[in-house]
């Protein structure tokens, strides 16, 4: 039995089209399922709760990044072993950056064609563990988080989805707005190889090494090793910002002398004060510390 979540904002002019197809391969295959679609944020969360609580441990996803992070968030939230758990994957939003590592595209049929023919492979799950009103919540992410200008970008490429519209070329427009006028943080950096404390302009954990719509912050990134590859910047300059422009895709960005590189199975990053941060796109109220460990082999996946 397959539970299938489809989330209707996520490029909602072709999901007619798209649901009507996949229903239509589902029942030639043979293959029992129930679906529900979501109507708020975090209604994902709920849905795929619900589903893993009544016995389904196969889910299939309709939609983008912050789609998938809630659906992980629910499983999260069930007394299982996790392990036991199947996702596939439909990209239907604005950057699809955990999509794109596997090479899942917008293009319905070839993902549909995927989840009906793929294999499975063991990945992992990154998690956050963060304060709120003086209560310690946790949070998993599936692609990777961001703090300080990497969550100053998400939140203005949410403002300018409605005047835009989706497209991944929002977060880039988001980018050349923000990295002018957002001023660094004071944050303490703690990892396997590395201690700092100072400003920071942004920092970026990769499970999956895109974010943005395409930019490849962590190429070595690889959720199936059992690490994080992560990414920190003190400060830039007009220069710097210039020389990144044409690196932001192709994966040069992290040659640049002003990025700084690292890894690990956790970072503790030390700060008291408010400072939201993103996981998979959406944007978290809190505040320090925080704690980032991953969840090595959680899940399973269907990829090409």
């Amino acid at each position: 039995m397959w539970g299938v979540i489809i989330n209707p904002q996520s490029g909602k002019k072709a999901l007619r089209a798209q649901r009507k197809y996949l229903f239509k391969k589902l029942r030639e295959n043979a293959i029992p399922f129930v679906y529900e679609v979501t109507a708020y944020a975090g209604h994902a969360i709920e849905i795929a709760h619900r589903l893993v609580d009544k016995g389904i441990r196969n889910l299939l996803i309709l939609g983008g990044d912050g789609t998938v992070s809630e659906v992980i968030n629910g499983i999260f939230s069930c007394s299982v072993d996790t392990s036991e758990i199947r996702i596939a994957i439909v990209p239907r939003g604005t950057g699809n950056d955990w999509a794109r590592y596997w090479g899942l595209n917008r293009k319905y049929k070839e993902a549909i064609d995927v989840f009906l023919h793929g294999k499975e492979q063991m990945i992992d799950i990154g998690k956050v563990s963060y304060t709120r009103n003086d209560v310690v919540h946790a949070r998993y992410f599936i692609n990777s988080v961001g703090f300080g200008l990497d969550c100053r970008v998400v939140q203005l490429a949410h403002i300018l989805k409605y005047y835009l519209g989706s497209h991944a070329l929002l977060y880039f427009f988001a980018l050349l707005k923000s990295v002018f006028t957002y001023k660094p943080q004071r944050i303490k950096v703690v990892a396997s190889d590395i201690t700092y404390a100072g400003k920071i302009l942004t920092m970026n954990i990769g499970n999956g090494c895109f974010s943005g719509g395409g930019i490849r912050q962590n190429p070595d990134a690889n959720p199936t090793d059992g690490v994080f590859h992560a990414m920190f910047v003190k400060k830039v300059t007009l220069r710097d910002i210039i020389q990144a422009i044409p690196r932001l895709f192709d994966g040069r960005l992290a040659d640049l002398p002003f990025m700084q590189n690292l890894s690990g199975k956790e970072f503790h990053l030390g700060t008291i004060r408010y400072l939201p941060f993103e996981a998979d796109g959406i944007i978290i109220d809190a505040c320090g510390p925080y704690d980032v460990s991953i969840c090595p082999n959680a899940l399973r996946m269907i990829i090409p």
